[in-house]
């Protein structure tokens, strides 16, 4: 059910070459990149990791930038999730919708605040 975890850092460079030798390791690599994020793992291959700035430009801190990603079969049920999430107590964080090429998420808190996403890649 999980597709990915995100990580918040305050020092991107210093920490992907931690994640770069953690991936090695593992087998993996860098699978996708944009300013101020990395993400490590294998399409299709189990879950994978995600580093980035918190987008609400606060410092990171245990908790500030951690999401968990729920990976998705269709674009409608990451709508349907969204919906659900919102009408069971949930806060919106992104409507449904593409991201960048390939990517589409809806993004939401659940009662006690914790940041999830709904997503699917291709």
């Amino acid at each position: 059910m999980i597709g990915y975890v995100t990580l918040g850092t305050n020092d991107l460079e210093r920490a992907a070459r931690f994640y770069d030798a953690i991936a090695a390791e593992l087998g993996t690599k860098r699978m996708m990149e944009w300013p101020g994020a990395i993400a490590w793992g294998t399409p299709g291959a189990g879950a994978g990791i995600g580093l980035t700035k918190p987008f609400n430009g606060e410092a990171a801190t245990v908790g500030n930038g951690v999401m968990v990603a729920i990976e998705c079969k269709s674009k409608e049920q990451i709508h349907r999730l969204y919906e659900i999430a919102l009408a069971n107590g949930g806060t919106d964080e992104g409507p449904p919708g593409p991201r960048s090429d390939g990517f589409y998420a809806a993004y939401f808190r659940d009662p006690d605040g914790n940041k999830l996403n709904a997503f699917m890649m291709g």
